[in-house]
């Protein structure tokens, strides 16, 4: 007797229903002035009221100010001026509180302490999203109060006076504010467009050598991938820098700081969610030597350091020619920039370089793939997606054995 066959039932098909899917797609416009100009309180100067009354509100703005203590060491009286200023303007000018100093440098953007004081005070005083926070000082100021301004009621407006070279024609200009965690440099942090900038130029006046020179660093960085005719005028400026010429620095600072903004404006990226960021030519390594140095390192010098190893990285790829590699090097030791630091060549216990960690904070940081901006020549640029490590150490012994002759 033969088996029974049996038959297996198909199941009818089902059509899979569409995703139900609304697609939300929106664009906000952003624009904030960049102000350069000389003694922006005196009482007379109407400059300060009438960018906060950009918007044509016509209202008494409620301010108020957060001042660097380096600025406040360097200008005894500025708290003064700015209460005299507000009293000038009454009809415009509300202080919501005298105005705060506040710790500068890299240690402004360790630690959190510095926010929660900056979010208590504004909490404290009862500021809403169209009340004012000036922030007058370093980057590392603007960043840090930046920062506490972004999160608080979802932003409220913030003025940014930036008091050095390095923050008035790049860090103070820009869309994005950080703080130091994790050992990394700007590992937590928002973008979030001020409502101003104004570049008192009158601040400079009273750098000290380091923080005069380091925004020159930022200037050759970015004439080297976006501007010859900018590099050809530092390299030709580098003794008048050297000498504090401070209608040259103004030239400087103006000039780096519109082509950081053309940048940000027409690179169809302002926010960074691509994986490239051409501003950070450089960075990779120099952010590295200011973490392992502390922070001793400024990061004008940092910078500078990062250019002279990856101007070398990319002669060697032939990105760049030997002569336009020397005319880099020149240029930043003319200005008094350095081009070797000893960090360059610390290891780690494995052996490895420990600025080559960069390359992987520098990675996660953007996401994607690691994307390293190089000249192609001056003037013009081009991404790399892979660094040598034996080119880098390459790099590390010229500079090792040049650097310091350089200088």
């Amino acid at each position: 007797m033969s088996a029974k066959r049996t038959r297996k039932l198909s199941r009818p098909s089902v059509p899979r229903a569409a995703p139900d899917v609304y697609r939300q797609r929106f664009t906000v416009a952003f624009e904030y002035p960049v102000v350069f100009a000389r003694d922006v309180f005196a009482p007379e100067n109407p400059l300060f009221t009438a960018t906060l009354d950009r918007l044509g509100e016509g209202r008494r703005h409620r301010v108020v100010f957060y001042i660097d203590q380096g600025v406040t060491e360097a200008h005894p009286q500025l708290a003064q001026r700015i209460k005299d200023y507000c009293h000038a303007h009454p009809e415009q000018l509300e202080l919501a509180a005298p105005p705060l100093a506040i710790v500068g440098g890299e240690a402004a953007k360790r630690g959190w302490e510095p926010v929660r004081d900056v979010m208590s005070t504004i909490g404290n005083l009862h500021l809403d999203r169209q009340s004012y926070v000036a922030a007058i000082g370093g980057g590392s100021v603007l960043d840090m109060v930046g920062f506490a301004t972004s999160i608080v009621h979802r932003g409220l407006r913030l003025v940014r006076l930036p008091t050095t070279t390095l923050a008035q024609n790049d860090a103070g200009v820009g869309v994005k504010n950080g703080m130091d965690e994790h050992g990394q440099k700007n590992f937590v942090g928002t973008f979030a467009p001020p409502f101003a900038v104004i570049n008192d130029s009158s601040f400079l006046q009273t750098l000290a050598p380091r923080d005069w020179i380091g925004g020159v660093a930022e200037a050759f960085k970015v004439a080297i991938i976006k501007d010859v005719a900018f590099f050809e005028f530092l390299c030709a400026s580098a003794s008048a820098l050297r000498e504090r010429r401070q209608d040259v620095m103004e030239q400087v600072v103006r000039r780096c700081a519109a082509l950081h903004l053309d940048h940000i404006r027409t690179s169809g990226d302002p926010f960074e969610f691509g994986s490239a960021r051409p501003l950070d030519f450089g960075h990779w390594s120099g952010h590295r030597i200011e973490v392992l140095s502390g922070y001793t390192v400024g990061h004008g010098q940092g910078a500078a350091i990062g250019i002279a190893l990856d101007s070398y990285y990319a002669m060697r790829r032939r990105l760049i020619g030997k002569r336009a590699f020397a005319r880099i090097i020149t240029g930043l030791t003319d200005c008094g920039l350095p081009v070797w630091n000893e960090l360059l060549e610390r290891r780690s216990a494995d052996g490895q370089l420990e600025i080559l960690e960069g390359l992987n904070h520098f990675r996660e940081h953007l996401g994607g793939v690691l994307t390293i901006t190089l000249p192609d020549g001056i003037g013009t640029k081009t991404e790399v997606h892979h660094i040598d490590p034996g080119l880098v150490e390459e790099a590390v012994l010229y500079l090792k054995r040049h650097g310091d002759a350089l200088v």
